[in-house]
């Protein structure tokens, strides 16, 4: 079977989802390129025309752009994109009964190392740099979306940011829309390596808690924070430095342990996704995780964001 210039058989599929699988910016661009017809076939008959559609087609390509590596028959690659694409319709289509499931997003299997968690979501160089080239705005609900594993539906990202459900909507699509750009500026160029920043970010997060458990989280908000770090949560300021340490200290005192589940590390931006394991004689001390959103000045950590996961409700 030959491939001629312009054919979109799976032999010419297969080796453009090898380059991309490989880095290769063009060789995706060039997928998403052949595939759009397809793709903007199935979204339109699930959504019809209008401001839906192209939101989905948009994200498409930044699940694309994050998972492609995941597509385990590069001759599938079309099929894979479209149902992708239906994937977002199902999303978009249930959101509209109040209802956000997140069917394609990574979940971290159960007994999932932190190494294997780094290889299954470590984000290419490139792209990381056009994330970083992102206002911090648009930046924060983007990482969250789409690079968390906790913090993913419209209603906890607003939450986590203190910004209306609206807002989320609106700085996503500015995000996207700026994203497409920032790859194309973005893709030439030398990069940090994203996976040792985070498998730096894998052993800081431990041993953050190890010192903690030492006594000696003092030394590390000395050596790590910036001396004016805010700590806040549900976007209100709840204090700096000592209450950082009185927060850790009254929660080891109690009992209280975290387990880091997953890391996020940008150059900017840093998320730890924890679970809280709370003492056997107070089960309900703490909520089942926390997510640690940390910005950057410097090189230091200058602000954290806390999130806690809402623990599920009872059914009666």
């Amino acid at each position: 079977m030959s491939v001629l210039p312009g054919d979109t058989g799976p032999l010419e599929d297969a080796a453009l989802t090898l380059a991309a699988q490989a880095g290769d910016v063009s060789a995706l661009a060039r997928l998403l390129e052949r595939h759009r017809p397809g793709m903007r076939a199935v979204a339109l008959s699930m959504l019809g025309p209008g401001p839906d559609m192209d939101d989905v087609l948009q994200e498409a390509a930044l699940v694309a752009l994050r998972r492609i590596v995941d597509v385990r028959d590069p001759q599938a690659v079309g099929p894979w994109l479209r149902m992708v694409v239906r994937n977002n319709c199902r999303t978009v289509l249930r959101a509209s009964r109040r209802v956000e499931p997140m069917e394609w997003l990574p979940r971290p299997s159960d007994g999932a190392t932190p190494e294997q968690v780094l290889e299954t979501h470590a984000m290419r160089d490139w792209i990381w740099e056009a994330v970083e080239a992102l206002s911090p705005t648009v930046r924060l609900p983007l990482v969250l979306r789409y690079f968390s594993t906790g913090v993913t539906s419209y209603q906890q990202i607003a939450e986590a940011c203190a910004i209306p459900v609206r807002t989320v909507r609106s700085r996503l699509n500015q995000a996207r829309d700026a994203l497409t750009h920032a790859l194309a500026a973005t893709a030439a160029a030398a990069h940090d390596d994203a996976v040792r920043r985070t498998e730096n970010s894998w052993h800081e997060a431990h041993e953050t808690l190890a010192a903690a458990e030492r006594g000696e989280f003092g030394k590390v908000l000395k050596d790590r924070y910036s001396p004016g770090v805010d700590l806040l949560a549900g976007g209100e300021r709840l204090g700096g430095a000592e209450l950082l340490l009185a927060g850790m200290d009254s929660d080891l005192a109690a009992g209280v342990r975290q387990r880091p589940l997953h890391v996020v590390a940008g150059r900017s931006l840093v998320v730890w996704e924890m679970e809280l394991i709370n003492p056997p004689n107070d089960p309900d001390h703490c909520p089942p995780g926390v997510a640690w959103i940390i910005s950057l000045n410097a090189g230091r950590f200058d602000r954290v964001s806390l999130y806690h996961a809402r623990r599920p409700e009872a059914v009666h």
